[in-house]
């Protein structure tokens, strides 16, 4: 992670307020020759002197660690979790996290103990598909007394990911690929019987959602049922018609949803990449990041 070596320092708009405030206890003074009123101003000159020190140190020896933020698809949010450490030996208070390239996100840090850690998640909208950087993070503080701000800026390496989004027709292609010797066997998918559940696929339908065990604080978990199956599904970029690259890949990730939510093995061909049939959360990551990474676009076959 690169980090600028010195931090930045701004006035806050509460610094012109008080600059205004001494200016008109100056004119009163000097006009009434109150020492009253002078002791006064310099009361509030020396205060604001002594806060600015207090306000540079607050970040110092303050670091940033993000952590890989897990793939989104287009149209949902992504987290990225961040952990704040004060490898210094004094409390530090109220600091903000800012990611000003993704919407503005911040998140406020009342205090972080001496060598310890603050973790917040900044979430922010993933709007197209494919691998983004980060972009740069900000730490700021105002504390204590709000004249003037603090900024260090932190360049993170990490990406991530973005999948199309799922749209079309949820049912899967009738097409499926036979693998020599290959029988008949049970999957899981649209049958009759119940066959137990799994854990939710972010994008996929939801209507297979156990909702009572989510109403009970369980997390999200899938019904699934069993019907037959022979071979696989192949699911082919170039079969499809549409003219649009966009609406083929989106059509293929809700295909890969929902094979994988059947449990129904399933192979992905995209120009210049041919991948195997297999089920898993490892396949469909691969399949899922094929879809994101595409580029080039190939016409409907005739």
């Amino acid at each position: 992670m690169k980090t600028g070596k010195f931090a930045l320092v701004y006035p806050t708009g509460n610094f012109a307020a008080l600059l205004f405030v001494l200016a008109a206890m100056w004119y009163a003074a000097s006009s009434q020759n109150s020492p009253a009123i002078y002791l006064l101003l310099f009361g509030l000159t020396a205060v604001f002197l002594v806060s600015i020190p207090h306000t540079l140190l607050n970040l110092a020896d303050v670091t940033i660690a993000t952590e890989s933020a897990k793939p989104a698809f287009a149209g949902q949010e992504v987290s990225l979790p961040v952990a704040i450490m004060n490898c210094s030996r004094a409390t530090r208070r109220g600091i903000q996290l800012v990611l000003p390239t993704r919407g503005g996100e911040r998140k406020h840090v009342d205090f972080i103990a001496a060598g310890k850690a603050a973790r917040v998640t900044l979430r922010f909208p993933a709007k197209q598909r494919g691998e983004h950087r980060i972009g740069t993070l900000r730490l700021t503080s105002i504390y204590p007394l709000g004249f003037v701000r603090v900024l260090k800026k932190f360049a993170p390496s990490q990406t991530y990911l973005v999948y199309p989004k799922p749209s079309g027709d949820p049912r899967l292609p009738m097409h499926r690929a036979r693998l020599p010797h290959s029988r008949p066997q049970t999957e899981l998918g649209e049958g009759d019987d119940f066959a137990g559940v799994r854990a939710y696929v972010p994008g996929e339908s939801q209507r297979h959602i156990d909702w009572r065990a989510v109403a009970r604080g369980q997390p999200l978990i899938t019904k699934q049922f069993a019907a037959e199956a022979e071979g696989s599904v192949h699911l082919d970029f170039s079969a499809l018609r549409f003219h649009d690259a966009e609406q083929r890949l989106s059509q293929l990730a809700m295909w890969v949803i929902e094979a994988e939510r059947a449990r129904r093995p399933y192979s992905l061909r995209l120009p210049n990449t041919d991948i195997a049939p297999a089920v898993g959360e490892a396949h469909f990551h691969r399949c899922m990041r094929a879809l994101s990474l595409f580029q080039g676009e190939e016409g409907p076959r005739p």
